[in-house]
C-alpha cells in the first residue's frame, strides 16, 4: 500500500515567477487601473452633462417665454391691421358720403340762389307796380 499512497499523491504545485506570468498579471492590474479611471471619468462627465442640460432646460424655458411673447405680438399686430383696414375702409365711406353731401349743398345753393333771385325779381316788380 505504500506503493499506492506514493501514486496517489496530488503533484506539487511550484510557485515561481517566470516572465510570461508577470507580464500577464501586469496587463490585468493595468486593465483594473484603466478602467477605473475610465469609469471615474464617465461619471465626472454625466454630472458636467446633467449640469448643462439644466443650463438648456432653463435657456429652453426662457426662449419659449420669448416665442410666446412674439406671438401676442403678431397677434396683436394682426388684430391693429385688420382693426385699420376696417377704419380705412369706413374712412372712405364718410369721405364719398361728405362728397356726396358736398354736391347736394352746392345744389341746394344754386335753388336757393335762384329763389332769392326770383323773389327779388317779384319784390322790384311789386315796388314797381
Amino acid at each position: 500500500m505504500d506503493d499506492e499512497d506514493e501514486g496517489m499523491r496530488a503533484p506539487k504545485i511550484e510557485w515561481r515567477l517566470n516572465l510570461n506570468t508577470l507580464v500577464v498579471l501586469a496587463g490585468f492590474a493595468s486593465g483594473f487601473v484603466t478602467w477605473g479611471y475610465t469609469f471615474a471619468e464617465m461619471r465626472t462627465n454625466q454630472s458636467g452633462n446633467a449640469e448643462k442640460i439644466t443650463h438648456l432646460e432653463t435657456r429652453v424655458t426662457a426662449n419659449e417665454v420669448g416665442l410666446r411673447r412674439v406671438d401676442t405680438l403678431e397677434l396683436r399686430t394682426s388684430t391693429i391691421e385688420k382693426q385699420m383696414a376696417d377704419t380705412s375702409g369706413t374712412m372712405q365711406q364718410v369721405q364719398a358720403t361728405l362728397n356726396k353731401l358736398a354736391a347736394d349743398m352746392q345744389t341746394a345753393n344754386a335753388i336757393l340762389s335762384r329763389i332769392e333771385a326770383a323773389q327779388s325779381r317779384d319784390d322790384e316788380q311789386r315796388r314797381g307796380n
